[in-house]
C-alpha cells in the first residue's frame, strides 16, 4: 500500500506554467514506473507521463517538448513541470504508481488553463 498525494495543481493562462508534485507515502524506489495522467472534462483519463525506475521517460505527443517528468527518490516524490500550457490541458491531473502486479493512484489536482 502506499498513499499518494498531489499538489500544484490551479489556475493559469495559457503559455504559463505549473509544477505538480506527488509525494508518497512510502520509498518510490520500489515502483517500476511512476506517472502522471491526465483527465479532460468529460474524457477519459489519459496517459500524459511516465518515468520508470530506471529514469526512462515517456511522454503523450501531445505534451512532448512541454511537459518534464521527473523523480527524486530520496523525498519519495514525482514532479509534473509543465511549461507551454494550453487550454486542452485542462483537466484533473492523477499520480500513478505502478509496481506491475496493482496500480496506485492520488485523488489528483486539478489544473485549469484560461485562453
Amino acid at each position: 500500500q502506499v498513499q499518494l498525494v498531489e499538489s500544484g495543481g490551479g489556475l493559469v493562462q495559457a503559455g504559463g506554467s505549473l509544477r505538480l508534485s506527488c509525494a508518497a507515502s512510502r520509498s518510490i524506489f520500489v515502483f517500476n514506473t511512476m506517472g502522471w495522467y491526465h483527465q479532460g472534462p468529460g474524457k477519459q483519463r489519459e496517459s500524459v507521463a511516465t518515468v520508470s525506475k530506471g529514469s526512462s521517460t515517456n511522454y503523450a505527443d501531445s505534451v512532448k517538448g512541454r511537459f518534464t517528468i521527473s523523480r527524486d527518490n530520496a523525498k519519495n516524490t514525482v514532479y509534473l513541470q509543465m511549461n507551454s500550457l494550453k487550454p486542452e490541458d485542462t483537466g484533473v491531473y492523477y499520480c500513478n504508481a505502478n509496481d506491475i502486479m496493482f496500480d496506485y493512484w492520488g485523488q489528483g489536482t486539478q489544473v485549469t488553463v484560461s485562453s
